[in-house]
């Protein structure tokens, strides 16, 4: 193994560090091991024995000492003159590492789900922007599907997703709940169903859905798959205002998020249709790409979602 003094050792191993050539600095700067000690933070023995490490490790002396106090020698005053490039170099590294900071903090790319954007999302920016005022934030609302992709991608620094499972290649944790109704037109025969209908005949009634990809159909997919699976639905729709219409045009039954038709069922524009056999309840979660955990305002941002599953709650 070669030692300390071979030039095929590390480079951290051959020259001294960045704390210790700021020790000699100083101390070339005011004279005295003592005041530039006292500059740094540190007791007088620990930077005396910081020196004569430094000393050891480079092969010489750096410094005169005398009562008067310190002085470099002539190869303390070269060594002081290289450190003065490497400390510089290092407090530019400093602030460039700094400026990248800044500007990654200064901005979110969020993805969410459409049922998160519209209807959980604006409320958790509102207190984002109380707590980091100087982000910019921007939303881009899609299918889970596609929101995964985009996570995967690095087009976005945090994804909200639905569904049963963390999308492959990412990791998640749930940050709300959500659950899903079927709803009709008041006019429609199943409006007046007080006990609802079964799993089996709403597996057979054609449907007004989401597309595939969507975390609503891939819910609904799942728990109707042990009564016959989904039936080819009626009308496939990419939006949950498109939804909330056609249900309400009397067009078909609809299956949608309890977020999205509080305020229909409220006033009495829909009804929803009880379906005792099923669990229709879902996980909404937060999702980043695997291996590397969320930072900066994304980090601020999943803590506050934690607990908030509807629109007006205060994020925990």
């Amino acid at each position: 193994m070669a030692d300390d003094s071979s030039p095929h050792a590390p480079v951290a191993r051959r020259v001294p560090d960045l704390g210790a050539l700021e020790l000699l600095l100083a101390v070339v700067r005011l004279g005295s091991v003592g005041r530039a000690a006292a500059e740094l933070g540190v007791t007088q023995p620990a930077a005396s024995a910081r020196i004569r490490a430094m000393e050891r490790q480079v092969g010489v002396a750096l410094l005169d000492r005398s009562p008067r106090g310190s002085r470099p020698t002539e190869a303390g005053a070269l060594v002081a003159e290289w450190a003065r490039q490497v400390v510089g170099a290092a407090e530019e590294l400093a602030a460039g590492v700094e400026a990248l900071r800044e500007r990654r903090d200064g901005r979110l790319r969020v993805a969410a789900s459409l049922t998160v954007a519209e209807y959980l999302m604006p409320g958790w920016l509102v207190t984002l922007k109380s707590v980091r005022p100087g982000v910019a934030v921007t939303l881009s609302a899609a299918n889970s599907t596609v929101v995964a992709e985009q996570v995967r991608d690095g087009a976005a620094d945090l994804g909200f997703v639905e569904g049963t499972r963390t999308p492959a290649g990412l990791h998640g944790t749930v940050v709300a709940a959500d659950r899903l109704v079927v709803v009709v037109a008041p006019r429609h025969r199943w409006a007046r169903r007080r006990s609802g209908v079964s799993a089996a005949e709403l597996a057979a009634t054609p449907l007004v859905l989401r597309e595939r990809g969507s975390g609503t159909r891939e819910v609904l997919d799942r728990a109707l798959a042990a009564h016959g699976g989904t039936a080819p639905p009626l009308l496939q729709l990419a939006s949950t205002t498109a939804l909330k219409s056609a249900a309400a045009s009397g067009a078909g039954p609809v299956v949608v998020s309890d977020l999205a038709v509080a305020d229909e069922l409220s006033a009495g524009r829909l009804v929803a249709v009880p379906v005792p056999e099923l669990d229709l309840s879902r996980p909404l979660r937060a999702v980043w790409p695997a291996g590397r955990r969320p930072s900066g305002p994304a980090r601020d941002l999943l803590g506050l979602t934690r607990g908030g599953t509807r629109p007006g709650t205060r994020p925990g």
